[in-house]
């Protein structure tokens, strides 16, 4: 047997007692909640009314940082990022009380760049009821005892991606797994969760970027590491990172992260600019130039151009990722470059925009787990092609899949067939970054704007409530015996009747 092996099938078995203990109801050990989820462990009720007056138990004022809050024997673990002293926070906060118990601080160099609407601080910390493990793109990651202090570090390389690191690590059979797919040599990390040294590394040479956090299974007597990347989900084997099935054909773009059910996977994934109802088509020449051709030259020049036109839209809050002709795509429809858009070039755009829609590809489907290979054929058990999240992940509850989509779309479906059972506005505008999550029949939603909203689970449509917590929630909430830890832009909030 290898070294490796032996490493590998001797953490697993050290680790076996502590993942049955800490992985279950009595906390959320990673993003997601328990093996990436989004659902509490227990049946515990919850608050449907709260906000920042009522059904309070505690709020904590914390630095700015998106990363989730992460539950463990009676600490909450979260980061962030104080952008004056270019500092890379970890948090612990007492789970009762909501008092800071400790913070580290890691000062780096270099902060990686990151998009407007994310941050430094945006994976969501793992652990295993023992340890804590931090990943920062701009540092690598770093592992703590509960009670602060260091006890390893592993140091790497910045990623490159565009938009910054997202992806969050995890904790399994005694590793710590984490997905880097970048700009390439993407790869996927196993490190032995006690000393930080690495256990094996397997290159992912097909993957550009994506943010999509690994998930675990054990499935037919084999462990195994699922990653949904760029066009292809892909499973490992847990104690040695050989690949052993996989399905391709898959859209190119992958932020949100799988979720599993009884034997079945459930993703979603989009074009790099959303989904094709995010295409606004521009009006003929004549129509715009009658208003916007203000020299009446018969040519539409980059300055009469609205600089609030935009051409993709992705429903998010104050216009955040939209893509507006004024701006780069611009050059792509000025095809002789002298700053102006004459009726040949204008209408070339209009038929490019009529026709771009449908080459969109995005999915939302169902996999059966399991196989050699590529099963992409044979184990695919549905896919729709309609109403898909761009950012936020799905949420199996109770025989159903929910997808959360900018805007405040919720689709529900038959997690069996696919079957669309309803689409329904939710009454909250904005861009919905965090996934939802659920617990005691009901599910959560939150938008950028601050707004949480409480929906009844099942077949039939019902908003609860809708709760304003005054300040913008980027963060997927986490749910631990019978109350509800939301992080807003500056505080963490604990509700609970």
């Amino acid at each position: 047997m290898s070294r490796v092996r032996t490493m590998a099938v001797g953490a697993l078995v050290i680790a076996a007692l502590a993942e049955s203990v800490y992985s279950g109801e009595s906390s959320w050990p990673r993003f997601r909640g328990p093996n990436g989820s989004g659902v509490a462990g227990d049946a515990k009720p919850l608050p449907i009314q709260f906000g920042p007056e009522k059904n309070v138990v505690w709020r904590t004022r914390l630095p700015r940082g998106q990363s989730s809050p992460c539950v463990s024997r009676g600490r909450v673990f979260l980061t962030g990022f104080d952008q004056r002293h270019s500092a890379l926070e970890t948090i612990c906060i007492d789970q009762a009380s909501g008092r800071i118990l400790w913070r580290r601080s890691t000062t780096v160099e270099t902060v990686e760049k990151v998009h407007e609407v994310s941050s430094p601080a945006s994976p969501t910390p793992a652990t295993d009821g023992e340890r804590v493990y931090v990943y920062f793109g701009s540092f690598g990651l770093l592992c703590f005892d509960l009670e602060g202090n260091q006890i390893w570090k592993h140091p790497l390389p910045a990623p490159n991606l565009y938009f910054g690191s997202g992806a969050s690590p995890i904790v399994a059979g005694g590793f710590v797994l984490l997905n880097v797919d970048q700009e390439g040599d993407s790869y996927l990390l196993a490190l032995d969760a006690r000393s930080g040294k690495q256990v094996w590394k397997t290159k992912r040479p097909l993957f550009g970027r994506g943010w999509s956090t690994p998930l675990h299974v054990h499935h037919n007597g084999i462990d195994e590491v699922l990653v949904l990347g760029s066009r292809q989900l892909t499973a490992y084997r847990l104690e040695d990172g050989s690949q052993r099935w996989s399905v391709g054909r898959l859209p190119p773009f992958t932020i949100s992260s799988p979720v599993v059910h009884d034997g079945r996977l459930f993703l979603a994934a989009t074009d790099e600019f959303g989904e094709p109802e995010n295409v606004i088509q521009p009006p003929r020449f004549d129509v715009f130039a009658k208003n916007y051709d203000k020299n009446r030259d018969g040519k539409i020049s980059r300055d009469e151009i609205p600089s609030d036109l935009v051409v993709v839209n992705r429903r998010a809050s104050g216009g955040v990722g939209d893509t507006k002709l004024r701006g780069g795509f611009f050059a792509s429809v000025d095809g002789d470059k002298d700053g102006k858009l004459t009726r040949e070039e204008w209408d070339k755009f209009a038929d490019r925009m009529a026709k771009w829609p449908a080459k969109f590809r995005v999915t939302v489907m169902a996999i059966r787990l399991g196989g050699k290979g590529d099963v992409s054929q044979s184990h695919v058990a549905w896919r729709e092609t309609k109403s898909v999240p761009e950012v936020a992940s799905p949420l199996y509850y109770k025989h159903h899949l929910y997808t959360v989509m900018n805007g405040g779309i919720l689709c529900c479906r038959n997690a069996t067939t696919g079957k669309l059972i309803y689409r329904k506005r939710l009454g909250a505008v904005g861009g919905y970054y965090a996934s939802p999550v659920a617990g005691d029949g009901k599910l959560y939603a939150a938008t950028d704007r601050g707004v949480l909203v409480v929906i009844k689970a099942g077949e039939w449509f019902q908003v609860l409530s809708r709760n304003d917590l005054g300040e913008p929630i980027m963060a997927t909430p986490a749910i631990v015996g019978g109350r509800l830890y939301v992080r807003t832009e500056s505080h963490l909030f604990a509700f609970g009747e």
